[in-house]
């Protein structure tokens, strides 16, 4: 961790002078920070290995909740940030809920020394690991420190599978040009991949990528989020605040379920998009933008149109081109290449010793409709290979004996068996509990869990 770039974010000066005084005996450079409302201007201008944020700044003392808003806007702005939270007010639900929005990691004032070390170098290098990894997967390579294109290897290979090419093709060619892509298909298709292979084979690539999820939004907060607003505007308005079109400036604004705005929400889109410029709620003063748009929903909008649900005129503006993606029930070809990438993936993640899937496995699983897509198919692969021993010799397949398919299938396991390996799962969490005392770190070790997943099935279990 020698040459890592790290940035402090408190509002306490001595914390800060503190942790730096510490950590820069082991990194390249410490950036200092009180201010969090820098931090959009911080990462725009910087690439740092790891962010450690506090969560209670002097107007929110001890819930957090700044912390976690800011959590949000790091991982909207970057989403590969590696962000370890800091508190005075830490406990076990916290932790959870910090692990669960995106943090690597969770350190509590006043600190241990070693254990700060620790946390660090953990966030800097599983950074830089599951950079390596997309590097790999995207065909490219390190060299001197500068990505190159590895010739031998296709592109965009992170999206993976056969029926996949058409769309991959069509992301070469609309990648380098602003034109406006709507991207269409059903949810756990990949819709939020193929956005970002968009924006990082374009020429924007070394500038933001700002993802929003549009259909979350209120009617009272979708202007305040997208377009910002200034101190006083309402009630909670304590700053000016940048929307997330001024942080995407020069980059990719990403609208996710854009098929669920409201006429009114719609109306106010169709402005920004064609004026090029937004107006923070309180102000009078307009600011110009340089965004490529891209859109995505899994609704059909020309259906929405017909039936007056949305805007003629604001579909024509997105949808410049259009790609529609598959359901993963119509690429059974691409199922056993998808489960051998993750199975690879969590096998390492997890330190199990399965490696590969049997021909009765892979049977049922082509007979399965996946209704939840890749990601249905992803998260059933993590949760096969936690619940595979960690003591199966080298070499091991998953049997159908180790799957549970959601909603059944041709010989799907049955809901009494999901509930068993629950409770198996649970009971296996509660004895190593007992075993180290609550000792998190320990925990993890014997059970082959990273801490994260460990916060995660503790939360589920209501442990």
């Amino acid at each position: 961790m020698q040459d890592a770039k790290l940035l402090l974010v408190d509002d306490d000066p001595d914390v800060l002078l503190a942790a730096r005084l510490l950590l820069k005996r082991h990194v390249a450079s410490v950036d200092i920070e009180k201010n969090p409302e820098k931090l959009p201007f911080l990462l725009n201008n910087n690439r740092y290995d790891a962010i450690v944020l506090d969560m209670n700044f002097q107007r929110d003392v001890s819930s957090g909740r700044e912390g976690f808003a800011w959590l949000e806007r790091i991982l909207d702005i970057n989403p590969k940030a590696r962000v370890v939270l800091f508190t005075a007010y830490g406990d076990v639900e916290m932790a959870v809920r910090a692990i669960k929005a995106g943090a690597v990691d969770f350190v509590l004032k006043p600190w241990q020394n070693d254990k700060f070390l620790d946390t660090i170098r953990n966030a800097v290098e599983g950074g830089r690991e599951s950079g390596d990894e997309l590097a790999t997967l995207n065909g490219k390579k390190e060299k001197n420190g500068k990505e190159v294109a590895d010739k031998k290897s296709p592109k965009h290979t992170n999206i993976i599978g056969a029926a996949m090419r058409p769309v991959l093709e069509t992301v070469e060619q609309v990648a380098p040009t602003d034109a406006n892509v709507l991207i269409l298909g059903e949810n756990g298709t990949g819709k939020d991949l193929v956005a970002r292979a968009i924006h990082e084979h374009s020429d924007r690539s070394d500038k933001p990528f700002v993802s929003v999820d549009v259909g979350a939004l209120t009617e009272s907060l979708f202007e305040s989020e997208l377009f910002g607003h200034v101190k006083g505007a309402f009630t909670d308005a304590r700053d000016d605040r940048a929307g997330r079109f001024e942080e995407a400036n020069g980059g990719t604004i990403f609208l996710d379920e854009i098929g669920n705005l409201s006429p009114s929400q719609q109306a106010r889109l169709l402005t920004v998009l064609q004026q090029r410029q937004v107006t923070r709620v309180g102000s009078n003063k307009a600011r110009s933008i340089d965004v490529r748009l891209i859109c995505a929903t899994n609704a059909d909008l020309n259906e929405r149109v017909a039936e007056r649900q949305f805007r003629q005129d604001l579909l024509y503006r997105i949808n410049t081109i259009e790609l529609h993606l598959p359901p993963l029930r119509e690429r059974p070809t691409d199922i056993g290449p998808l489960a051998e990438f993750f199975l690879k993936k969590y096998a390492k993640q997890y330190n199990r010793s399965v490696s590969g899937l049997s021909p009765a496995l892979l049977a049922e699983m082509k007979q399965y409709r996946w209704p939840g897509n890749v990601r249905e198919l992803q998260h059933a692969v993590e949760r096969a290979v936690i619940l595979a021993r960690p003591e199966l010799a080298q070499g091991t397949l998953l049997e159908p004996t180790n799957f549970v398919f959601k909603n059944g299938s041709a010989a799907a396991s049955p809901v009494n068996e999901t509930l068993q390996l629950e409770d198996m799962e649970r009971q296996l969490i509660q004895q190593a509990m007992q075993k180290h005392r609550g000792s998190i770190t320990d925990v993890a070790r014997e059970l082959g869990l990273s801490r994260q997943a460990l916060y995660r099935r503790l939360e589920k279990f209501g442990l």
